[in-house]
């Protein structure tokens, strides 16, 4: 998985696949929250559009890992 924001754009994309795999399809789950599927519908990625406003400004992310 992984996280980019980029703070010009303010845009925000979380990837569940390898960052070069390309969306055959898009689902919008709400206004600026759009789901990006493979052409197998496996998940690539979210895509959070004007994030600051839909995530709010003070947004902060944090991971946490399980033991193995």
């Amino acid at each position: 998985m992984k996280v980019e924001y980029d703070p010009a754009r303010d845009l925000l994309y979380v990837w569940f696949a390898a960052p070069a795999t390309r969306a055959a399809r898009t689902q919008t789950l709400a206004p600026g929250v759009n789901v990006d599927f493979d052409r197998d519908d496996h998940l690539v990625g979210i895509e959070v559009l004007d994030a600051r406003q839909v995530l709010g400004p003070d947004l902060t992310v944090e991971f946490a890992f399980a033991p193995a």
